[in-house]
């Protein structure tokens, strides 16, 4: 199971809408005779893989796989068919697949055609490898990641308006290397003003256009801003509200025409933004600033992952708090992790206990 979560893992940042999926087959002997790693929405998913791999070798081994397999044709068939027809003769699984069309109806139907169904090896590290996946279909929202970089009193700049780097370069590399594999990066209009970011994902591959997004209820973002000059990179929504757009027609026009997509949310809560991103399939949102948005996101309940990067310095009582002052230490979060970054140090961990 180990080595099918290995193979899942091959996936990151690119099977979105879909989730991470590998999968292996075993013979009696202990051979692995086949791998597979589920790469992209529409294409082959891990068990077909894996099985094509292996061939008449499947006949009576086990496949291992890290989510149930689906019953259902939706872009492509379904798995617990082509499972049948193999001759495979066990399937170990890691766990359930809540996503309604399969939840459970895959292991039925691979029971009712004579294969013997095990679930639960290795079912921690399978969901924690897919809570954005999980987190969408169970709740109609993507997976917030809130990142942050602070000094060590707990500063997010030096100043209101003011643009301040805390982080090397490590950290910075570190930070580039989660936007390869998140659908879309968050920021409040504050923080586009202040710091005019390119908001793309640098010095590593990323396959996927990435989403940029921008939380502006008073349409102050300007049509020159930088992050229009990289639309190939992946498009540009702006969620306000409709009294705005209603107010500042022109302002609309011009930041279509610069390449933006124009979202309205009539709640004024940014958990209802963040719920609006659902339709254009973003399963995970790394929300990158600044001070009232991460504050609002922290409040209103919706952040479920933590990434702080503290950097070595000390700005003083003049400067930005993070979260209004509030500690954030390893102690307050789940499974928390330290890792230095160069200079700096990352503090990241759950906010509540993953499902």
């Amino acid at each position: 199971m180990r080595r099918a979560l290995a193979q899942a893992r091959r996936g990151l940042g690119r099977t979105t809408p879909n989730p991470l999926v590998g999968a292996c087959v075993v013979t009696d002997e202990g051979v692995v005779v086949g791998d597979g790693a589920h790469q992209r929405a529409g294409q082959p998913h891990a068990e077909v893989l894996a099985l094509e791999q292996a061939g008449e070798r499947a006949r009576g081994a086990t496949l291992y796989c890290t989510l149930e397999p689906c019953a259902h044709t939706g872009r492509t068939g379904p798995c617990t068919e082509r499972i049948a027809a193999s001759g495979i003769r066990r399937v170990v699984a890691a766990m359930e697949d809540p996503f309604p069309q399969v939840r459970g109806r895959g292991f039925a139907q691979l029971r009712s055609r004579g294969i013997a169904v095990d679930v639960g090896v290795e079912h921690r590290a399978a969901r924690l490898l897919n809570l954005p996946f999980f987190t969408f279909v169970r709740e109609g929202r993507p997976f917030v990641i809130l990142k942050a970089a602070t000094s060590l009193d707990g500063q997010l700049a030096a100043a209101p308006g003011q643009r301040t780097q805390l982080t090397s370069a490590a950290a910075d590399r570190h930070a580039q290397y989660y936007r390869a594999q998140v659908d879309a990066i968050a920021v409040g209009s504050e923080t586009l003003l202040v710091d005019d970011p390119l908001l793309t994902a640098r010095e590593i591959f990323r396959e996927r256009p990435l989403v940029r997004v921008v939380f502006d209820r008073r349409l102050r973002t300007p049509p020159t801003a930088r992050l229009f000059s990289t639309i190939s990179a992946g498009p540009v929504i702006i969620l306000t509200s409709s009294e705005c757009l209603r107010r500042h027609p022109g302002q609309a026009r011009l930041l279509e025409a610069a390449g933006a997509t124009l979202v309205a949310v009539d709640s004024p809560a940014l958990a209802a933004s963040v719920r609006a991103l659902a339709q254009f399939d973003v399963q995970s949102v790394v929300i990158e600033g600044g001070a009232e948005v991460h504050q609002a996101a922290w409040d209103e309940g919706v952040v479920d992952y933590v990434q702080l990067y503290l950097a070595p310095t000390l700005i003083g009582p003049k400067g930005v708090p993070f979260l209004q002052g509030r500690p954030l230490s390893p102690s307050s979060l789940i499974d928390a992790r330290v890792v230095p970054l160069g200079p700096d140090v990352l503090i990241e961990g759950y906010v509540h206990r993953p499902r």
